[in-house]
Formats: structure tokens, sequence, C-alpha cells
């Protein structure tokens, strides 16, 4: 069967965002032989007026919808698409020349009805959204995962990259209403049917998050909130590992505390991480700057995601307490 890409993009209120993204997609090597659906999520900003330049240059759709969240919004896109293969991309992507004719590849020598790629830093990103990138795809704080590590049994695609077949997408119902997490929970259904996931890792893009500290924590933290209401959904996904960003920030905790008793071996052990996490992180993007904010941000997202984590399992596991009451802004409602 041939396979006819769809591009199934969710945006809210990011016009310039838009704008780049397709920019990027007239730089894509081979034919423009792709769909581009843009799916405006009841967005103030609308982004109608950006698509229409690209009118005479891409096939590009869009719609205007009432905001329904994210994963609604990509299921709508997908229902709306005319290709047998979607790729889904958040709105503050940007991808490199090779991307699609590295997708191509892959499936050709190895199809599956689901895969991921990673996200990297371009290098007009700022020193902050370097630095962020790095504190979120580096083996020191997520073993590689969302890097670009080769090897994984289970690999879990996240929706900024994400690809779908059409069978796959019609057979699961697509996403779910959780957000953030839709992502990681349309991965286990479809595995319980039967479909295999992969990553594939030189199909990266350029993840150009909008970020400041404020922003980075509020995103880790929901991150955290949402990992034990997936462990209570799919109980066979359970890993001790989650419990890590908890473990280090208490432990980090505990260490300012004996250092205050003259106890100083844990805080050496700190130091020694953040020491190694300084020099990957220069060697990665040769930039001291870069290197020096690689530390508030690996601290601000184990503690974003171990303060969230730790809150949501005592109130679904211990309090039993169900998560859609407790946490409202995490779903969002039925269209």
């Amino acid at each position: 069967m041939a396979l006819q890409f769809s591009f199934i993009i969710p945006v809210y209120n990011r016009p310039d965002e838009v704008q780049e993204l397709l920019e990027s997609f007239m730089e894509l090597e081979g034919k423009k032989e792709f769909e581009i659906v843009i799916v405006e999520d009841g967005s103030t900003l609308p982004s109608k007026s950006i698509v229409e330049a690209f009118n005479d240059t891409l096939h590009v759709s869009y719609y205007f919808k009432e905001n329904s969240g994210p994963g609604d919004s990509r299921n709508y896109g997908m229902r709306k698409a005319k290709g047998n293969y979607f790729i889904i991309l958040d709105s503050d992507c940007i991808l490199p020349p090779q991307y699609l004719t590295e997708v191509k590849r892959s499936l050709n020598e190895d199809y599956v009805d689901c895969f991921g790629g990673p996200d990297a830093a371009h290098h007009s990103f700022t020193n902050l959204q370097k630095a962020v990138n790095f504190s979120m795809t580096s083996f020191l704080t997520t073993g590689g995962i969302r890097g670009g590590k080769k090897h994984l049994d289970t690999f879990q695609p996240r929706s900024f990259n994400m690809g779908l077949s059409k069978k796959a997408f019609e057979a699961s119902g697509g996403f779910g209403r959780i957000h953030p997490g839709e992502d990681p929970d349309l991965s286990i259904r479809l595995w319980d049917l039967g479909y295999r996931t992969k990553l594939i890792s030189k199909v990266f893009v350029y993840h150009k998050r909008r970020i400041s500290w404020q922003t980075f924590y509020k995103q880790v933290n929901k991150f955290g909130l949402v990992r034990p209401i997936l462990n209570k959904w799919h109980p066979s996904t359970k890993k001790i590992t989650y419990w890590f960003p908890t473990c280090f920030s208490l432990g980090l905790i505990a260490s300012i505390v004996l250092l205050g008793l003259d106890i100083k071996w844990p805080i050496f052990l700190y130091v020694l991480y953040f020491l190694m996490a300084f020099v990957l992180g220069f060697i990665s993007e040769k930039n001291v700057k870069v290197a020096l904010l690689v530390i508030p941000a690996i601290i601000i997202q184990f503690f974003g995601y171990g303060i969230g984590f730790l809150k949501s399992t005592i109130v679904v596991f211990i309090c039993k307490r169900a998560p859609e009451v407790y946490f409202p802004k995490l779903f969002f409602e039925a269209p």
C-alpha cells in the first residue's frame, strides 16, 4: 500500500508559529506530495491569513472549531484528512529538510502503525530554550528517551512529533480527553490492540518551546500529575523509575538539611551530578551560559514533575479520589 501522508497540526493563538512551521515545509526534500491540515482550536488570534498565503505552494487545509483541547483537535484533523498515514506536529515545531525522507525510509524498512521522533534545539533558539531542551532530552534526566535513544522495547511517541496510520486511528479512536498525557495513553491502548510503535531517531523536529521558568515548571508539574493517572488506567505500565524525580527532589532537600548538621557527603553527590550536567551541557551546546542554565532547568524539571507525581499518587492511589474531579484542569470536556 502506498503511503499518503497528511500532517495534522492543532494550533491555539500561535499564528507566528504557523508561519515558521509552514516555511519549513517549503524546504522539505523532494516533491511536496503531502497534505497539511491546520486545525484552529477556538483561537482568538487566528492563523487563517497565514495559511492562505501558502495556498499556491502547499496543499494545506484550514479548519476552525470551538476550543476542545489538542487531543480532540488532532482527532478532528485526522477525520478531515485525505491521507492514509498521519503525522502529528505541535505548532511550535520546525522541520529539518530531510524529515519526510527519513520517515519514508524508516517505514519502508520496518513498517509500524505508530512512530515517534525526538526533539532538538535549533541554533536560533534562546539560551533558555536550549537549556530546557537539554534537560528534557538528556540521558542524565530522562534516560535519553525524548532525545533519541535508539533501542526501546516499548516507546511511547509524543504528539509534538508522532506518526499514526489511519487504520490505527480508526481502531483506537485516537486521543482521549486528558491533557497532557493523551499521547502515552494512546500508545498504550495501541499496544493493547496489537499495534507496534517505534522511535525513529533521525526523524527529529526543532521544538521551539515558548518557555519561561514559570511556564516550564507548570508544564512538567502537569506531566507529573498525569503519570499516576495513566498508571491507574494502565497498571501494567507502572515503573519504579517514575519515582526518580520525586526521590531526587526529596533527597536534595534532605542533603541541604544534613549539610546544616555538618553531614556533607550527600550534598557532594548532588554537586557531582550537577557538575556532570554542566559539562555535558557545554559539550552539547558549546556555550557556557547554556551549560549554566542547564542546572536550574534540571532542578525545576525534577521538582515540578516530582511534586506533581507525589501529589497525584496520594490523591489517586491513597485517597482514591476520581482524577477528573480532583484535577479538572487536566481534562477537556467532550465536544
